[in-house]
């Protein structure tokens, strides 16, 4: 019930800004939707239709927008080790890895 409270504030204050401090995208966005983002995405436990999601459209709205910036994607491929292999990046040390350097471009081997 606690998640769910706060999804219905987070709905709330969303309904009136675009983005969780305003008009802006800010560190308060990208601290929040690695958990909330991912949860509305039904991304985190299986959790999506039990919370009903779908109800909190404000929260939905801003977990989809952040989710179509490259550099939430780029984010997410960092140092994941699970899921589709062109969406993990296992170390990144240049940003030309995210070409380069995905598990389905240099397999499974790690190197030695």
């Amino acid at each position: 019930m606690e998640s769910k409270r706060q999804l219905d504030v987070l709905d709330r204050e969303l309904a009136s800004r675009p983005y969780i401090a305003g008009d802006d995208y800010t560190i308060a966005d990208m601290a929040i939707w690695p958990w909330y983002g991912q949860l509305c995405l039904g991304r985190l436990y299986s959790a999506a239709e039990f919370l009903d999601v779908e109800s909190y459209t404000n929260v939905l709205a801003w977990a989809k927008k952040i989710d179509a910036r490259p550099a939430t994607l780029r984010g997410r491929m960092v140092n994941r080790a699970f899921g589709e292999p062109e969406l993990q990046l296992h170390e990144r040390h240049d940003a030309s890895d995210f070409d380069t350097q995905t598990q389905d471009k240099i397999g499974t081997q790690e190197a030695s």
